[in-house]
């Protein structure tokens, strides 16, 4: 049965910007990082097969290889579908998403082969992919569970007429979707809805817009943030990335936010987000700078 109730860690660890695509961190550097986060009791980790070109999850397991022991600590998210164009897939004639049991099972046997490991917490569908078979996915999904390779599953960027097609066929933990104060449409697509229904929990992408609100603007809605949200720093003793956190975290949905960033010092500051209670009307307070006006 695909385990709804898993126990992820409140903020999960993007693993994205810790290689190729990234800092380009080496194996004893990855294992602070990573050895750093578990004494957070962050263990939750999210990867692609796609990142780093094709080598940050093969990165990530020469540290589990020589750690072994690492593996029962930590929870293992991986995502599978999108095809590049890349030396390192010299098969691949175009960019494009590829949901066929074949790809699937193949990206899974890589996963594991790549991160050292005899099976995955989450595999989750990168992206919707048009020629995607909710029934053949069920099917491919139900023996990879069976088989103990793959505990549970989900999907990526899914808008919540995807999630349910796939969902109706075979039951998913999460969608991971772009959330943060610049960028709402999943609190009113119906998307945060949708999990709340099937009690599951949704993963946020970018939960901090990206570094935008961190950056000179002429953008008026991060200039209100970046305004309203130093007033608010100062009255709960934070700062602004912790804030951000907060405002995600506040939604019954149980957001789970993806941290994209490789300094530990910025995971720690992200942590203490989890202590931070904002109150219901400063929650639209920060609502309202984004969108430039009250709610109707």
């Amino acid at each position: 049965m695909n385990d709804r109730n898993m126990d992820f860690s409140p903020l999960i660890i993007g693993t994205m910007r810790l290689g190729r695509w990234g800092a380009g961190l080496k194996t004893q550097q990855l294992e602070r990082f990573v050895n750093a986060c578990v004494e957070m009791d962050l263990r939750t980790f999210d990867h692609a097969d796609i990142y780093g070109d094709y080598t940050t999850e093969s990165d990530f397991g020469q540290l589990l290889k020589n750690n072994s022991s690492l593996r029962a600590e930590l929870q293992l998210i991986t995502k599978c579908g999108i095809k590049l164009l890349h030396a390192n897939r010299p098969d691949h004639t175009i960019k494009s998403y590829d949901t066929s049991r074949e790809h699937i099972l193949m990206s899974v046997e890589n996963s594991l082969r790549n991160l050292q490991t005899d099976y995955l917490d989450v595999l989750l569908i990168h992206r919707p992919d048009y020629l995607l078979n909710p029934q053949q996915v069920a099917e491919c999904f139900t023996e990879l569970r069976d088989s103990g390779k793959v505990r549970a599953f989900g999907v990526s960027n899914f808008t919540p007429d995807q999630f349910d097609m796939l969902n109706t066929c075979f039951p998913l933990i999460t969608n991971q979707v772009e959330i943060s104060l610049l960028t709402l449409n999943p609190f009113t697509d119906g998307t945060l809805s949708r999990c709340m229904l099937n009690n599951i929990r949704p993963m946020a992408w970018s939960p901090v817009g990206g570094g935008a609100l961190f950056k000179p603007s002429s953008d008026p809605a991060v200039q209100r943030i970046k305004m309203v949200g130093g007033e608010l720093c100062e009255k709960y003793s934070c700062d602004l990335d912790q804030l951000l956190y907060a405002w995600l975290l506040k939604h019954p949905s149980g957001i789970l936010p993806v941290l994209g960033t490789s300094n530990i010092e910025r995971v720690r500051s992200a942590r203490r987000s989890l202590d931070i209670r904002l109150t219901r009307e400063d929650w639209y307070v920060l609502w309202s700078a984004s969108t430039g006006e009250d709610v109707a």
